[in-house]
């Protein structure tokens, strides 16, 4: 008896490269994604418009105008300064290549749209900040719009809304970069002082620059869930303090237990949630005329 048998095999006849192109199944770009977080991978459509991973909970990075349709009320989004000469005022090479591919990438002028809209009827000026563009890095005119949307709600006596993402100072932009930080926390203390509401929430990434300034100036501070929320990277304060950081470093949940932020808001009850704080603070506001 013969213990293994050989089983008869079908033969496949080769089928020539033109015929086997024609057969390729065609597979819409965009049809799946892969969570960064569980590694799962992901029907587009079961991220819903929030884009939010449907097994961890992980929240994807949004443009910007994905984000402001999410939060501002249909068609009411007017934007303030939406070209602004760009500069290279340390003639860094490549770097004006690098600008013109940003702006080709992304659609937008520079890492950070500003404007007026209306969340539940009540006139808000927002900055949203884009990590698509060189990573929402703070460069001049990243500054400078952010600067212009102060003084001019404190002008018009309008709250501001700031939805942060950043790798921190744009390197091509040495000193000049940094001054940002000062410049715009300038702009908000003055919009304080006249006793306007700032909100600030921090999205994934907040960092550098820009979680030493503005995005913790705000007078309610909100973060979304798993963001990434701190100053140096986690790998540049290890080498530092010759020491391994705890488990979730640098994570929105850590930042909150140590009361650096006000509370963590998941994407869906972001809009929610400011609609809240805005009627708290100005309760009898009326919404008043786009300009």
């Amino acid at each position: 008896m013969k213990l293994f048998r050989k089983r008869p095999y079908i033969p496949i006849t080769p089928v020539p490269s033109s015929e086997t192109d024609n057969q390729k199944p065609i597979v819409p770009e965009g049809l799946w994604e892969k969570c960064p977080n569980c590694q799962k991978t992901i029907y587009s459509k079961d991220l819903g418009a929030e884009k939010v991973c449907p097994h961890c909970g992980y929240n994807f990075r949004i443009s910007a105008y994905e984000r402001l349709g999410m939060i501002v009320d249909e068609g009411t989004f007017n934007e303030w300064n939406e070209v602004m000469p760009a500069e290279n005022p340390l003639d860094f090479p490549g770097y004006d290549d690098k600008l013109k591919n940003a702006k080709e990438k992304t659609g937008l002028d520079e890492a950070v749209v500003t404007g007026v809209a209306f969340i539940n009827k009540q006139k808000v000026a927002l900055c949203v900040m884009d990590s698509n563009f060189i990573m929402a890095s703070m460069g001049k005119v990243v500054g400078e719009k952010l600067t212009r949307t102060f003084e001019r709600a404190t002008a018009e006596r309008l709250p501001v809304i700031v939805f942060t993402a950043s790798g921190g100072a744009r390197m091509q932009e040495g000193i000049m970069s940094l001054m940002q930080m000062a410049k715009v926390s300038v702009a908000v203390s003055n919009h304080s002082k006249a006793g306007l509401l700032y909100i600030a929430v921090l999205t994934d990434p907040t960092t550098g620059g820009v979680t030493a300034s503005f995005a913790m100036q705000g007078d309610v501070i909100l973060a979304e869930t798993g963001a990434t929320v701190g100053f140096a990277g986690k790998r540049v304060i290890e080498q530092t303090i010759k020491a391994k950081l705890p488990e979730g470093f640098q994570t929105a949940e850590k930042v909150l237990e140590n009361g650096f932020i006000d509370k963590i808001v998941a994407r869906k009850d972001l809009k929610k949630t400011l609609q809240h704080i805005l009627g708290l603070h100005i309760p009898n506001a009326e919404a008043g005329d786009m300009q």
